[in-house]
């Protein structure tokens, strides 16, 4: 048996040529994707790419038209009764009059071996609110409760939709620093995000979604190069238009802030040296790679769409 066979008879998610319509809609279509345990992977994709309906399907709260959705060899359905699947919905919903420590008991009672309440209180770090009730708390806080909630089944897998929307940059820190803790034990988590520098800071891996279709797969590093290219970074002189910058040879995008542009470049050599001959006084010039925001646009264009089809 092969690395690849090894991987899917043991995936921690295994999705085999799924579709699913709504109406005439095509919201997911014939995604393969095997996903391994332990990996922390991000699922990204504009709004409408079939990110939330391949959730739902993961979850069991949608089935697919065509294909199979299996979770650690089990129908989505039969994984999450047997506590396998931790889920962190962004509409998730809390009772406003019960308290903190009594919300997480609730879910903790549906399961048959939730880890104790108080460690998933810990690991969400959510104690010190733990006697504060549901419509006291802020929308940061509220979002760390559904995290408390999502780990005290105890699961080999979560699956988290924006788990860090509503928090401030010192709480999404501390959000996947414990994150860090869950997928130390070995456990897979699956998070769809809207922060692109989550998803590079934190992913193992990136699927990129558009149209219903993946795009794009595999290491931060891999998805920026499939996008191909450079990023010059430089100052200008006053009074450069943006009709000269898009212009310039090669340009496949860029943004003028005052002083100061960013463009996107196929052929950052050939741009340059046009960059240097229509505006001699730029300075401060760098070149880097594409980063995964300018990997995410690339990929999910119009362009890019049709060429898909």
């Amino acid at each position: 048996m092969d690395n690849t066979q090894e991987i899917a008879a043991g995936a921690a998610i295994r999705l085999g040529g799924i579709a699913k319509r709504y109406g005439d809609v095509r919201a997911v279509s014939h995604v393969d994707l095997t996903i391994a345990p332990g990996e922390v992977v991000a699922l990204l994709g504009p709004n409408g790419a079939g990110k939330s309906t391949t959730v739902d399907m993961i979850l069991g709260l949608t089935t697919p038209d065509e294909g199979t959705v299996s979770v650690f060899g089990q129908a989505p359905a039969d994984a999450v009764r047997a506590g396998m699947i931790g889920a962190m919905l962004q509409g998730g919903t809390l009772l406003d009059d019960l308290t903190v420590r009594e919300t997480v008991g609730l879910v903790a009672k549906l399961h048959r071996r939730p880890m104790p309440v108080r460690d998933a209180l810990r690991a969400a770090g959510v104690e010190d609110i733990a006697d504060r009730r549901a419509n006291k708390l802020s929308g940061g806080q509220k979002q760390r409760v559904r995290f408390a909630v999502a780990l005290v089944s105890d699961p080999d897998l979560l699956v988290l939709d924006e788990p860090t929307a509503a928090m401030d940059v010192g709480s999404r820190r501390e959000f996947w620093k414990s994150m860090y803790s869950f997928t130390d034990t070995g456990r897979t988590v699956l998070f769809a995000t809207h922060y692109l520098e989550e998803a590079e800071e934190f992913a193992d891996r990136v699927v990129l979604m558009r149209a219903g279709e993946v795009v794009a797969d595999g290491s931060v590093a891999q998805v920026r190069a499939l996008a191909g290219g450079r990023t010059i970074r430089a100052v200008l002189p006053a009074g450069v238009s943006d009709q000269l910058v898009s212009t310039l040879p090669a340009v496949t995008s860029f943004e003028l802030r005052g002083e100061r542009v960013a463009l996107s470049s196929s052929d950052s050599d050939t741009t340059l040296r046009a960059l240097l001959a229509a505006v001699p006084a730029v300075r401060d010039i760098e070149i880097g790679a594409v980063g995964l925001e300018g990997a995410f646009l690339s990929l999910t264009s119009d362009e890019t769409e049709e060429a898909v089809r």
